[in-house]
């Protein structure tokens, strides 16, 4: 694109282009006052660029680029587009590899849910306290985040911890009242996030396009508020409010994070995005019009990424930098926008995915434990990813980057268990 051409896109933009008497009345970028009459017809244009030079300027491109577009009667605007039929795109299923990780994810999930709890930090107890010894951070984890993946109740899931004791991943037998308990802690949240964090760690030579958004999990709790728009009083189950970025092709969680229930997506981006660039390359992240702000789109290119946020009706590119850029790319170039910002609709399968196998509720009933359940929740979802892609993409599951103390994971070949 030339100089000309770019900055005819800014005033077909930012300026209103009148349509008289067969003629296109342009306003001056430079003057207000002024205006300039561009016939397309005759090719002619009355500003001094096209008189002196003859060639085509940025006030022709600018009607150019205007009559490419519609105005509704609400003044929203759409690019006209012919109407194609492209043919509808299939995928196959290599139903062999699939049968293999989803007849041994069980007893996978296990060994690679106890290599990664490995490095989780023990809180050393003060010399000559009392009392008996605490259990160790890492059986408390691998308890919680096996049950949560078993998605029966404690009672009923005593009997894979004690099958997971007997094959050495916990280093003593647990009670299942002890796992309500370990979810009560605090601390937990924390090296959760962390532990999702790395279990994606395993794909990031594959990923370079990354989705965020959030969404809700139900509670046992009810909870009453007042509905504006029909001036009544609703009430409902309570939820918990989770953000997560995914990546695009294999729907691996790289980073999430749990605020109030009615925290707002576009503040927690640049948390989201810059714990993703810590281990990933960041090419891409396409998002819905809730995360649509300046700093948001600087964030991302900060990180070495473009961002594909779709403007909002009364979006205008007034606020320059990369943000205006963004919105003339939407506006002019809409089709090749739209391929980069669909991919975003891949956050909503991960949801999907994560509620269809493991819940889109919480057993648990104070906000410490439903908030580390959610939680457990992604890092199962993860460790299932991970599980599937090794069979069938050949990927390797080191989750750290140092090999741990324990022996590493065998590679999963065909037919192991």
């Amino acid at each position: 694109m030339t100089p000309r051409e770019e900055r005819g896109l800014v005033i077909a933009a930012l300026c209103k282009l009148n349509f008289q008497n067969g003629v296109w009345v342009v306003p001056s970028q430079t003057a207000t006052e002024k205006k300039y009459v561009v016939n397309l017809k005759q090719q002619t244009c009355s500003c001094p660029d096209h008189q002196e030079t003859g060639f085509k300027c940025k006030h022709q491109f600018a009607v150019e680029f205007t009559i490419k577009r519609e105005r509704a009667a609400d003044g929203s605007v759409s690019e006209t587009r012919s109407i194609t039929f492209a043919e509808k795109k299939t995928y196959t299923q290599d139903w062999p590899a699939y049968n293999l990780a989803q007849t041994t994810e069980k007893h996978r999930f296990q060994a690679l849910l106890f290599d990664l709890c490995q490095r989780v930090p023990q809180p050393q107890r003060a010399p000559g306290k009392p009392g008996r010894d605490r259990t160790l951070l890492s059986d408390a984890i691998f308890a919680v985040t096996f049950k949560v993946y078993s998605t029966v109740s404690t009672r009923r899931f005593s009997c894979d911890l004690a099958d997971a004791h007997d094959r050495g991943y916990v280093s003593k037998p647990i009670h299942y009242n002890s796992i309500c308990a370990y979810l009560e802690k605090p601390e937990l949240a924390p090296i959760l996030r962390e532990l999702i964090v790395q279990s994606s760690l395993p794909l990031r030579a594959v990923e370079t396009v990354f989705a965020p958004d959030s969404s809700g999990f139900s509670t046992s709790r009810f909870v009453r508020w007042y509905d504006e728009k029909y001036g009544c009083e609703r009430s409902g189950h309570d939820w918990v409010k989770a953000h997560i970025i995914c990546v695009v092709k294999t729907n691996v969680i790289t980073a999430a994070a749990i605020y109030g229930r009615d925290a707002g997506d576009c503040p927690i981006l640049p948390e989201l995005v810059n714990k993703t660039a810590e281990n990933f390359t960041v090419k891409e992240v396409p998002a819905d019009k809730g995360y649509l702000s300046a700093d948001n789109v600087d964030t991302i290119a900060a990180v070495g990424g473009e961002a594909f946020i779709a403007p909002k009706s009364n979006t205008t590119g007034a606020v320059g930098g990369l943000f205006e850029k963004m919105f003339h790319y939407y506006q002019f170039r809409r089709d090749e926008f739209l391929n980069h910002y669909h991919q975003r609709s891949n956050v909503e399968s991960t949801f999907a995915m994560v509620k269809a196998k493991f819940r889109d509720h919480v057993r648990s009933r104070s906000d410490v434990a439903m908030k580390n359940e959610v939680l457990c929740k992604f890092l199962c979802h993860n460790i299932c990813v991970v599980h599937q892609s090794q069979i069938e993409l050949g990927i390797e599951p080191v989750f750290w980057q140092e090999e741990p103390g324990p022996p590493a994971l065998l590679p999963m070949t065909p037919g192991a268990r």
